[in-house]
């Protein structure tokens, strides 16, 4: 069988996205498409016919049943370049093989990222973990500060590795604003889960402007698959027991029931249901039986 390929991530191939001050992702290699997966699907389900409508109707069934396996089939390998700090949260995304740049073997850049103005913002008073909207008053200054911080560190480092002292140990000293490196691997049903996760509003600007340019390269390799996650993942809004319980007794004219922040969270999310943009229906699919 030949390789499927995507003339659309063809041409990503090799091209730096640029992604914050120093930073970008590239797409290396790929393995597989839209095709890949309802080829392993069918090996399950049965060969039946292979038009374009159905390629798209199964793909949509398989996602929005929770049917995944077959878009493990695709690999995505990507090189990336993005502060410490950014890769730190990034890793914890186990589900990825990555080999990282090593400060043992080599002498770390002097290349360290810098905020812009508008990303130098105060401590949200509702999140402990997030930044507000209001950009601080003395933003420039603070800028000004870290810029000449990292020169001070870098120098201190290199006259560290000048005076004989074992990278190793002279790295110890770089602040995470620090770019690294590295190769990272996943498959696209892995990948789609990172997303999910960092291209949300909540996660940080720094990390979430990475996955956007990963998500750029993912629409290219599988968009038929793209176009699925964004309808049932992306924009589909989960409920708790006690929220259908709530929608069950509004829908019958009744309050929700709910108060305080349960109440908050539940308003959040049908106010969410209004703003979303559905994609075309697709064939219906019936479950596949034994």
């Amino acid at each position: 069988m030949a390789r499927s390929t995507s003339p659309e991530a063809d041409a990503l191939l090799d091209q730096e996205i640029k992604v914050l001050d120093k930073g970008f992702v590239r797409l290396v290699d790929y393995l597989g498409n839209d095709e890949r997966i309802v080829q392993a699907a069918r090996v399950s389900y049965g060969s039946g016919t292979k038009s374009f409508r159905q390629d798209r109707a199964l793909i949509h069934y398989l996602l929005r049943n929770d049917h995944t396996s077959p878009f493990e089939q695709v690999i995505l390998t990507f090189h990336c370049k993005m502060p410490i700090f950014v890769a730190r949260q990034w890793v914890r995304h186990r589900t990825a093989r990555l080999n990282e740049i090593s400060g043992r073997y080599s002498i770390m850049k002097d290349e360290f990222y810098v905020p812009s103005v508008d990303q130098m913002r105060g401590q949200s008073e509702d999140n402990k973990q997030a930044r507000s909207e209001d950009v601080v008053a003395d933003g420039g200054r603070m800028i000004d500060q870290m810029a000449e911080d990292q020169r001070q560190l870098y120098k201190h480092y290199q006259d560290m590795v000048a005076g004989g002292l074992a990278r190793e140990i002279a790295r110890a000293n770089l602040p995470l604003s620090l770019y690294t490196e590295w190769y990272w691997q996943i498959d696209l049903h892995n990948l789609m889960r990172f997303l999910h996760l960092r291209m949300d509003s909540h996660a940080q600007y720094e990390i979430r402007v990475f996955a956007e340019a990963m998500a750029q390269c993912a629409k290219a390799v599988a968009p038929m698959a793209y176009e699925a996650f964004e309808e049932h993942i992306v924009g589909a809004v989960r409920f708790s027991r006690a929220e259908c319980a709530a929608l069950a007794q509004m829908l019958s004219g009744g309050e929700s029931g709910l108060d305080g922040r349960a109440l908050a969270i539940f308003e959040q999310k049908l106010a969410r249901m209004k703003s979303v943009n559905p994609a075309e229906p697709t064939d219906e699919m019936a479950a596949p039986t034994d």
